[in-house]
């Protein structure tokens, strides 16, 4: 029997993802009943802490195994996932949240929240669910197109999605020795109840529909990095490469077009 294991599944991508995947799991295991020959059937584990939404999910099939745990909270993350029957074989550690830094106003309280959920508590989840990663396993951690370029307000947000774009990639070189396959997922606007809360303009912004989309086709092809939509992430893909001062240049710009 396979297994899939999604955190953040109550919200945004992660919800979205959740309901793709506990569909497609569904339409395996109904095919696997009218076979003869049946085919081992497939699981989803749904991670969060809201237990409404749970429900929901659960209520899609007995495929859809729900969780609720707080991933900041080590102690919890390992009571969550340590003895897990089917064990997963793909983890996609999607939780996360986000909160800006106004007007160059440093709130250390503010940082620590968000490392706290995005840097700690990616590596809560990771060491309580590594003791069940073997060869073929597929570890997918939620980065974002913010790591890349210095952008206004992300200094919080953005610094935590460098070191998880960090985190991962050390990772790939080491687990790569045990067959584990790391990828990180760099999304750029996607319409989520986070992105909900900002009042800025959001170029090229995408559904959570076409976001799942594209993370589960990128999963499937075990690409190491994946980027959507393809031309937003470019464009800050190629600003992210040139020098730091041009970079600085650009972004004031938009600070001041953006104020206008």
């Amino acid at each position: 029997m396979s297994a899939l294991l999604i955190t953040g599944a109550t919200s945004g991508i992660g919800e979205q993802l959740a309901y793709d995947y506990a569909q497609t799991h569904a339409e395996h295991n109904a095919q696997s009943d009218a076979l003869e020959n049946a085919q081992p059937k497939r699981v989803i584990y749904v991670c969060g802490q809201n237990q409404a939404k749970l429900n929901a999910l659960a209520a899609l099939g007995e495929h859809v195994i729900p969780l609720n745990f707080d991933i900041t909270d080590l102690t919890a993350c390992k009571e969550a996932l340590y003895s897990l029957d089917p064990v997963p074989s793909t983890w996609i550690l999607n939780a996360g949240s986000c909160e800006y830094i106004d007007d160059g106003v440093m709130d250390a309280a503010l940082l620590a929240r968000v490392m706290q959920i995005n840097v700690v508590g990616l590596a809560n989840t990771i060491e309580a669910a590594q003791h069940h990663f073997t060869a073929g396993h597929h570890l997918v951690v939620m980065g974002s197109i913010a790591s890349e370029l210095a952008l206004p307000r992300a200094e919080a947000y953005g610094a935590s999605k460098a070191a998880v774009s960090y985190l991962a990639r050390t990772l790939a070189l080491d687990l790569s020795k045990k067959d584990i396959l790391v990828s990180t997922v760099f999304p750029g606007f996607v319409k989520t109840p986070l992105t909900d809360k900002n009042d800025f303009p959001m170029p090229m912004m995408i559904s959570a529909e076409q976001a799942s989309k594209a993370i589960q086709k990128g999963i499937a092809d075990k690409k190491a990095h994946i980027y959507f939509p393809k031309r937003f992430t470019w464009i800050l893909r190629l600003l992210g490469s040139l020098p730091y001062s041009i970079q600085q240049r650009l972004s004031s710009k938009l600070i001041k077009d953006n104020a206008e």
